[in-house]
């Protein structure tokens, strides 16, 4: 085994391998799978191999580092199958293994090419693309000039273009042959924010002016900084709150993203009053309705703090989502991202229809007093619910 495991280390190395597969059970062997495939694919720059074991009805699939692949695959022929091949750049590799354990390794003209990218043998198809150089990335510190993202910034890269999608998607449904207006509340380091302009203005054309804004004046001047040296023009941040924020009017798209407790509402009522096209709202922490909900029928769940929690946050997201459509919104709440990667991954996102329901006007009542809530967003829209 020790030439087999010299010839693993080796196309482990230098990323030789293509594929391979582990067939003919030995005798007596009382493993229930027929034949084991192995592929090797990235995963953020990592080598790492999937290992298919294949039964009579089903396949199962586990990941495993160059390390751990290496003694699989010695332990898999030392103990039970009698033959294997190693597809190759270089060569067609044949593994035939004695009685006695050892194995003799016959190489043949290679039959299989390599692909070029091993991520699960596709590259996912980014808006932003991985190995070519995007400006506000670089000056974010997100990649580097040639375009190469950093290990440690790849969740952040995965998410800037899994909000991108979102934007794609959005904005479907808007008028852009016109200059769009939009406000991002609490815009903090403003990543989400520079894609989004360099998305519409820089990749599609599109005239925006977006202003970011936010509390901390660090944070403000250090994104109107980078946004002069980008010479995104019609891109600007400024300090303050949501409820404060008078500046604009005819504001088409209003974006929060992780705004606390209530300021997610606050947002929202900004949006309805302007009549705004598009909300999309990421809500962080919901304490509001935390403190009001009860419920004798789900005491079960009430009487546990965590969940209690987490039921309160799919309460005040559904109480939104349900104030939204009695407004005239279409609303639909999905995910972000997924957890692995934050926390904080429920979007909302509400087109203006301009068609108000009263169906949903007699969902919400019935929600409300199920739950004995009294919500801040009713009673900062009650004028216009009453109207519907």
């Amino acid at each position: 085994m020790d030439k087999l495991k010299k010839l693993l280390e080796k196309i482990s190395s230098d990323g030789s391998m293509i594929s391979a597969t582990l067939s003919n059970k030995k005798k007596g062997s009382d493993v229930k799978f027929n034949k084991v495939s192995i592929k090797p694919f990235l995963s953020k720059d990592k080598q790492q191999y999937q290992f298919s074991y294949i039964f009579d009805k089903n396949t199962t699939h586990e990941n495993m580092s160059s390390e751990e692949a290496i003694e699989e695959i010695l332990v898999l022929l030392k103990t039970y199958f009698k033959q294997g091949v190693i597809f190759a750049s270089d060569g067609d590799y044949q593994l035939l293994v004695n009685k006695k354990n050892q194995v003799k390794i016959i190489k043949n003209k290679a039959t299989k090419t390599q692909e070029k990218n091993l991520s699960h043998n596709r590259k996912k198809n980014y808006l932003i693309e991985e190995d070519k150089p995007c400006n506000f990335l670089y000056k974010l510190g997100v990649m580097d000039a040639e375009g190469r993202v950093y290990k440690n910034k790849y969740d952040k890269f995965r998410q800037i273009n899994k909000y991108l999608e979102i934007i794609e998607d959005s904005i479907k449904n808007l008028d852009i042959q016109r200059k769009l207006k939009i406000v991002d509340f609490g815009s903090g380091k403003a990543y989400l924010t520079f894609a989004l302009y360099w998305y519409l203005r820089e990749k599609l054309g599109i005239e925006v002016e977006i202003i970011g804004l936010d509390l901390k004046v660090d944070v403000i001047n250090y994104c109107n900084k980078v946004s002069e040296e980008l010479g995104y023009k019609n891109l600007s941040f400024k300090i303050g709150d949501i409820k404060g924020f008078e500046d604009y009017n005819d504001i088409d798209i209003v974006i929060t993203l992780h705004a606390c407790d209530t300021a997610t509402d606050d947002a929202l009522i900004k949006a309805v009053n302007w009549n705004t096209k598009l909300l999309l709202l990421v809500p962080c922490c919901q304490h509001e309705l935390f403190r009001q909900v009860r419920n004798k029928t789900m005491s079960p769940i009430l009487k546990h703090g965590i969940l209690k929690e987490r039921m309160s946050s799919m309460i005040t997201d559904s109480i939104r989502g349900n104030i939204l459509e009695i407004l005239g919104y279409s609303v639909e709440i999905f995910e972000f991202i997924d957890t692995e990667h934050t926390p904080k991954n429920i979007v909302i996102r509400a087109i203006n229809k301009n068609s108000p329901s009263k169906k949903a006007k007699s969902e919400y009542y019935e929600f409300k007093k199920m739950w004995s809530i009294d919500p801040y967003l009713e009673k900062s829209l009650k004028n216009k619910i009453d109207l519907v």
